[in-house]
């Protein structure tokens, strides 16, 4: 439930906050680590930091102007994959950072990469998670992914996607290597048993 009232606290203050000149600057949120976000181990939930990560996403759309063609459109963001590395635990009260950032993208999805960050004990910046997670907006009228070049022009922005880093190719290719064996495996499940 707190995440709601994150997001209407997210939804208040975005319209006061600069414009994020798309594609490639970070949106970044502040946030504590409260009761309600710890686990049984009294740290915070695994699930709590892809919760954190939406809100990220959402502030990238609101502050690039995004949101007005996925409302006037009717488009629908989606993830279709993402991994994450957990780097440093997170105990209560402990002030975060999540950082969210594009870093390239095709003809229909994008590549974003997610950072949570928090001050160490000798007060230098320290990766507490990354993510990274493959999106799109699917358009339900077209049934239909949103070219990212659609994307990008509502936007008024007209700009070529960097070369993957080797961290994001090899994302890529482990989703893609997950998406062959889930289809080979459904294959050899439907195929009939022997007699």
């Amino acid at each position: 439930m707190n995440l709601w009232f994150r997001l209407v606290w997210l939804l208040l203050s975005r319209p006061f906050q600069p414009r994020l000149k798309p594609p490639f600057e970070a949106s970044i949120l502040p946030f504590r680590v409260w009761l309600h976000d710890l686990d049984t181990s009294l740290h915070m939930n695994n699930a709590r930091y892809w919760g954190l990560m939406d809100l990220g996403r959402a502030d990238l759309m609101l502050r690039s102007g995004l949101w007005r063609a996925v409302l006037r459109h009717g488009w629908v963001p989606v993830v279709n994959c993402g991994t994450i590395r957990f780097r440093r635990e997170l105990r209560l009260f402990r002030a975060i950072r999540l950082e969210t950032r594009l870093l390239c993208w095709s003809e229909s999805w994008v590549v974003i990469q997610h950072r949570i960050l928090a001050a160490g004990r000798d007060g230098n910046e320290i990766v507490a998670a990354v993510a990274l997670v493959r999106a799109a907006l699917y358009d339900r009228k077209a049934r239909a992914y949103v070219p990212a070049a659609r994307l990008f022009g509502e936007m008024g922005v007209a700009a070529e996607s960097p070369a993957p880093s080797r961290e994001v190719a090899a994302f890529l290719a482990a989703e893609e290597a997950l998406r062959q064996a889930g289809a080979v495996a459904g294959q050899a499940a439907a195929e009939p048993a022997p007699e």
